[in-house]
């Protein structure tokens, strides 16, 4: 008996059973062929059912639990929103951030990030802020998804600003994280954010701005 088989043996023995079987060599073939394994059952919550109301309160419960500030406005107030965040400050946008969210005296200063004309990390980091949108927010756990599409940018930009204002429209809050996923396509560059970038030395004294902005900004669009 090898020393890995005496191994299992003494687990088996643990657990009840009888027997083990013998160990194969690498890359041989059990000789019976085990039956092809089904979808595995989802005994799971893939649904929060909670209403859009509900949603909004508990995402900002959960992102002011991680330092984040937060307001909820109507659509129509998002650029006005923006503007308090963003005065006097250079940042930057992605080349697909919704126009009527950008109030014209912002529009004039923002610098423009693409994939097509990226900008180089020295210049990011010497920029102020970063205005994004947001693919998928998932309220129980106060996480923002953002995907690389056009209106939230490459990933570079989300992280190298110090400060980030971040749009949420309430159509993409959802409440866990099945339904979250369910809305994404995993094989885009994905960002989650659950409050500004933050981490914890040996005597658990919190650091912020360690891997990411250190503020963050979120507007909940309504």
């Amino acid at each position: 008996m090898s020393a890995r088989d005496e191994i299992l043996a003494r687990i088996h023995e643990a657990l009840g059973r009888d027997s083990v079987e013998p160990s194969r060599p690498l890359g041989a073939h059990p000789q019976e062929a085990t039956p092809e394994s089904g979808p595995a059952p989802a005994g799971y919550r893939t649904d929060s059912g909670l209403g859009e109301d509900a949603l909004v309160e508990l995402l900002v419960d959960r992102l002011e639990d991680y330092k984040a500030r937060v307001e909820v406005v109507p659509r129509s107030e998002v650029a006005a929103a923006i503007r308090t965040r963003l005065e006097g400050k250079e940042f930057v946008a992605p080349e697909g951030f919704p126009a009527e969210w950008l109030d014209p005296s912002l529009a004039e200063r923002a610098v423009r990030d693409s994939r097509e004309a990226p900008l180089a990390v020295v210049r990011l980091d010497g920029l102020d802020a970063v205005v994004t949108s947001s693919a998928v927010s998932i309220a129980e756990t106060g996480t923002i998804v953002l995907d690389g599409s056009p209106d939230q940018g490459r990933r570079a930009i989300s992280l190298v600003p110090d400060h980030h204002v971040c749009v949420v429209p309430v159509g993409t809050i959802v409440g866990i994280v099945p339904e979250g996923f369910a809305r994404l396509d995993v094989t885009r560059p994905l960002t989650l954010i659950s409050g500004p970038s933050a981490t914890s030395d040996i005597e658990l004294e919190r650091v912020e701005g360690v891997h990411g902005p250190r503020t963050l900004d979120v507007i909940i669009a309504r």
